[in-house]
């Protein structure tokens, strides 16, 4: 009597471990697979490594090198307002088509700092 549970436990215990793996693998293939741009943000405009890439999982490093705040936001995500000399990190989902990016601070972006970035 005591062998079936006892096969039932193990058995058990070894899907939860596969279980476990496969979501350790996946959380590892889906941070390599994400693709970082870098953006630079100056008085009125963004420079960013790249505007156009494969769709997926994004993280953008976005740097203040300008005189003033100023923040990004894209896809519904926003940094906050960045400091001179300061940096955050937005990590971002996006499907295929276009996305508009911008600085949401005062009327930063009728001066220049918007655009479009593209996921193919």
């Amino acid at each position: 009597m005591l062998r079936p549970k006892l096969s039932t436990g193990i058995a058990l215990a070894a899907v939860i471990a596969v279980l476990g793996v496969t979501s350790i693998a996946l959380a590892r293939t889906q941070a390599a697979t994400a693709t970082t741009v870098t953006v630079k943000a100056t008085e009125f405009k963004f420079r960013l490594s790249t505007t156009r890439a494969h769709h997926g999982v994004f993280i953008f490093k976005v740097t203040n090198r300008g005189k003033i705040a100023h923040d990004f936001k894209i896809a519904g995500k926003k940094t906050v307002k960045l400091r001179p000399g300061k940096s955050a990190t937005l990590r971002v989902t996006l499907t295929k088509g276009p996305h508009k990016y911008v600085c949401t601070i005062d009327s930063h972006a009728s001066f220049g700092m918007k655009g479009t970035f593209r996921a193919t």
